[in-house]
This record gives C-alpha cells, sequence and structure tokens, in this order.
C-alpha cells in the first residue's frame, strides 16, 4: 500500500484592510482630506472609470504585504468606482494612482516625508501634493522624464490631469474646478444649499405676489368693465 504524502502548499498572503494608523491628526487635517477626496470625487461623478478614494492602502507589488502606502487621496485613472478593502495594483489593470495628496500634520517628520516621495516616485505617481496647513504651504511634483520633478510655484498651478487650480493666497488651500467652482466643505456645501433653498422660496414668493396682484389687477379690469356695460358704454371701443 502506498500512502500519499500531502503537497505542502505555501500560506496565502493576507493584504490587510488597515494600517493601523488614523486617518487624520487633527480636524483641520481631517477636513481638507474630505474635502478634496469629495471635491474630486464629484467633478468625475459621471465618469465611472476614474477612482478616487481617502486614505485607502495601496499595494503596488503582487506578493509583498509590506510594501504599501495609503494616501490621503488618491486618484485613478482608467479603473472602475465602487467598494475596496484595499487597492491592489495587480488587480487593477496594473494602473497605478496617477495623482496623490497628502495633508501634513504637526507631527510629520522629514524622514517620513522622504519615504513617501520615494515610494510616490519608484511607483509611478504623475503629480504628487503636499500640503501644510499649519504653514499654508503647498508643494508639488510633476513627473517628467520618468521622475518626480519639484513644482517651483504652486499658487495658481493647475493640475495636468485634474484640471483643477490650486490658491494660497488667502491664507488656506482654495482649490477651484475646471468651471470656477470652489470646493466647499461638508458645512460650506450646507450653508450653500441652504441659501439657494432660501433663494429659491424668495423667488417662488416673489412669483406667486406677481400673479396674485395680476389677477386682482385683472378683476378690477372686468369689474370696471361691466360698469360701464351697465351704463351703455362698450368698454372695447374707449
Amino acid at each position: 500500500m502506498t500512502a500519499t504524502i500531502p503537497t505542502k502548499t505555501s500560506a496565502e498572503i493576507i493584504y490587510p484592510d488597515s494600517d493601523g494608523k488614523p486617518m487624520s491628526d487633527n480636524t483641520k487635517q481631517f477636513e481638507l482630506i474630505v474635502t478634496i477626496q469629495g471635491g474630486i470625487d464629484a467633478l468625475y461623478k459621471d465618469n465611472e472609470n476614474v477612482f478616487v478614494a481617502g486614505d485607502l492602502l495601496w499595494y503596488p507589488v503582487e506578493g509583498d504585504n509590506k510594501t504599501r502606502q495609503a494616501p490621503d487621496t488618491m486618484v485613478v485613472f482608467g479603473r472602475p468606482k465602487g467598494y475596496r478593502g484595499s487597492y491592489q495594483q495587480w488587480l487593477e489593470d496594473n494602473i497605478a494612482p496617477q495623482v496623490v495628496f497628502e495633508i501634513l500634520s504637526p507631527g510629520n517628520r522629514i524622514g517620513a516625508l522622504f519615504k513617501l516621495f520615494n515610494f510616490y516616485q519608484d511607483y509611478g505617481v504623475e503629480e504628487y501634493y503636499v500640503y501644510s496647513p499649519e504653514d499654508n504651504e503647498l508643494i508639488g511634483w510633476l513627473r517628467s522624464d520618468g521622475k518626480l520633478n519639484y513644482i517651483e510655484l504652486m499658487d495658481g498651478w493647475v493640475s495636468p490631469r485634474l484640471q483643477i487650480r490650486f490658491q494660497t493666497a488667502s491664507g488656506d488651500l482654495e482649490i477651484y474646478r475646471h468651471d470656477g467652482q470652489k470646493f466647499l466643505s461638508y458645512v460650506e456645501l450646507s450653508r450653500q444649499q441652504e441659501s439657494a433653498q432660501r433663494q429659491m422660496e424668495l423667488t417662488q414668493q416673489q412669483m406667486e405676489q406677481e400673479r396674485q396682484d395680476k389677477e386682482l389687477a385683472q378683476q378690477k379690469a372686468d369689474r370696471l368693465s361691466e360698469k360701464l356695460r351697465e351704463m351703455g358704454i362698450n368698454p372695447d371701443e374707449i
């Protein structure tokens, strides 16, 4: 009798959905991350092949669950929208995120930033933007000749991929769409919607008042015409 020897298989590699780190260290950083991710997602809401994510782990190399980063916001052209626990590049037609954003907290250190830069340069990011709310400093890099090159002037810079414009002259980071609309926080959006609702209600009230005034004027004209007819006068001949 021949014994069957079980075949040893390699353990399945797990790609965790979390690195155990917080999304942000303070409210300002969180608000900016959400505003940028939401603004870009809204910009491409009708394009099913633009995937936008915030604080999602990106694994660029199959079989390597140690090489990874979670950009505060990343944009991937050529990949469909939808749920992902992590972005495993080999399952995404091997398309790397083209644009990434990082919002710094006071605790960010130069060594960590250098590591991030090397990662994004090594794995194909085309545009890399870093903003420090504490200093109101925006810096960026654009890929050319196979590497990320520093952008000399960021105030007024327009992203080649996203066609959005950055401004910092006000003392805060402001981002504008190609149609001139500003990226807004949820609170700003809510206030804008409330203002628009109030304006719509006011317009409807004015229209209703105008309708009532016209109706009243017509009623007066009809009564006058009736009195003239009672007097034997044709109002149409006056």
